[in-house]
């Protein structure tokens, strides 16, 4: 005999616990299912994790500058085991705190899911059954299909590996790779990255990414697109990347590569097919409501649904409406025009809304700025490498439909134009507006 539930939550990251704080607060009778650490990717093995190395990062940029800010000091030297052992210690305790908030919103459940009809799972054995079930599984490496793939590192092995590298080479250009490319370069790692694309992070703003790689080649990072990876082979205890361009091959020796091809929803092992859960294998197809098309009782949020950016705030965002359509009937939809993203590389790169090209292609009379703020006193002030802001205008409604920057407290300053757009403030009154002087933000005025 099957345990009842009104709520089966996979997954027990973000997405997850968005949606038992709605349910909780309605009294629904919650199961998690959870296969590996509470919390997720993002606390454990994400973005949390990843910041305390972006940090010791930032520090070592901030000495870079001490000289032009008349201090003198030596070459610095990054202890990187003991930093790896300081990230572990920062977010050890985060899958029992998080393990403890589960028990208190419902039955937690250790072991791996699969559906065995459209409202019951199989838990190693166990069979649960749900008037909803929720898909809540994140994400996992996007797997290459290249000869010597098995010897390819993860995100997961930078964060746990106390050896610094001599060099590393990333396969892809994406987030990840940019990142962690950006830590490995200012410790003193030789870092080559190969990206099959013509250019580094497609989806964003083509003018800002080209603002960010040119900083990274300033630091030695070695950047090919247009790459054919062909193999991956261990010689005399190092690994050979071959790889051609243009027909052209060629072949780069490291201690460590890594994929960096980013991540792809976690649901091949949830078999759907019994769940009577439509799919592609890799995308589940879902409603406006992130409901399944072809079972009304599953659901879908964070990372596990294809479609929306693979963000920690976003997997809440969407949790948080799963659990309020469940717990009222499909009411509610997500809004995505005004989320504010960042690529935490040093310094970093963060937009929110449409790119020049998406609102070109949209045909939208819009008036484009762009800025380089490195000669500008506060640029100056702060000796930035890069500072480089684009701001898109909608000159019809005189509202802020896009904003892309690279350094300059960017990861700051980007909520500014996000509350424009989401709120609908004009451009001219958030231009009008007053900040303390002299700040970053008392620069926003003079971005378009």
């Amino acid at each position: 005999m099957s345990k009842q539930y009104d709520v089966i939550i996979i997954g027990g990251g973000n997405a997850g616990f968005g949606v038992s704080a709605v349910a909780h607060a309605a009294g629904k009778s919650i199961a998690f299912v959870e296969n590996w650490d509470f919390g997720g990717t993002c606390p454990n093995r994400g973005c949390t994790p990843k910041k305390f190395l972006v940090a010791a990062a930032q520090t070592l940029h901030e000495i870079e500058r001490a000289e032009v800010h008349a201090i003198k000091v030596g070459a610095p030297k990054l202890d990187w085991a003991a930093l790896i052992k300081r990230e572990k210690s920062m977010v050890g305790f985060i899958p029992d705190a998080m393990a403890d908030l589960a028990m208190k919103r419902g039955d937690v459940y250790r072991g791996t899911a699969r559906f065995t009809g459209p409202n019951t799972i199989d838990v190693d054995g166990l069979v649960l059954t749900g008037s909803n079930i929720v898909i809540a599984t994140g994400s996992v490496p996007r797997p290459l299909p290249i000869p010597g793939a098995e010897y390819l590192a993860t995100s997961d092995d930078v964060l746990s590996n106390e050896n610094q590298p001599d060099e590393v080479v990333f396969i892809g250009g994406g987030v990840i790779a940019m990142e962690f490319s950006h830590v490995y370069a200012r410790a003193g790692t030789k870092v080559t990255i190969l990206e099959v694309a013509p250019r580094l992070l497609p989806q964003l703003d083509e003018d800002a990414v080209a603002a960010l790689q040119a900083e990274s080649e300033r630091l030695g990072i070695t950047v090919k697109t247009g790459v054919e990876v062909k193999e991956i082979v261990k010689i005399d205890g190092r690994l050979r990347v071959a790889y051609a361009i243009d027909g052209v091959d060629q072949f780069v020796d490291a201690d460590q590569v890594v994929n960096g091809a980013g991540r792809i929803a976690n649901v091949d092992a949830l078999n759907l097919d019994a769940g009577n859960v439509k799919h592609d294998r890799l995308a589940i197809e879902v409603d406006g409501y992130l409901r399944s098309t072809s079972n009304p009782s599953v659901w879908v949020c964070g990372d596990a649904l294809v479609g929306s950016a693979q963000l920690s705030p976003i997997a809440t965002y969407e949790g948080r409406i799963v659990g309020e359509n469940i717990v009222s009937g499909p009411s509610v939809k997500p809004e995505y025009k005004a989320i504010p993203s960042g690529v935490y590389t040093v310094p970093a790169l963060s937009a929110v809304g449409l790119t020049e090209k998406s609102a070109t292609e949209k045909g939208l009379n819009v008036k484009v700025t762009t800025s380089d703020m490195t000669g500008w006193f506060s640029g100056k002030t702060y000796a930035e490498t890069v500072a480089y802001a684009k701001v898109i205008v909608d000159e019809d409604t005189d509202r802020i439909i896009g904003a892309h920057m690279v350094g300059h407290h960017s990861e700051d300053l980007i909520h500014h134009f996000a509350m424009a757009i989401r709120y609908g403030i004009p451009a001219s009154d958030l231009k009008s507006d007053i900040f303390a002087f002299p700040t970053f933000s008392s620069d926003i005025k003079s971005m378009f």
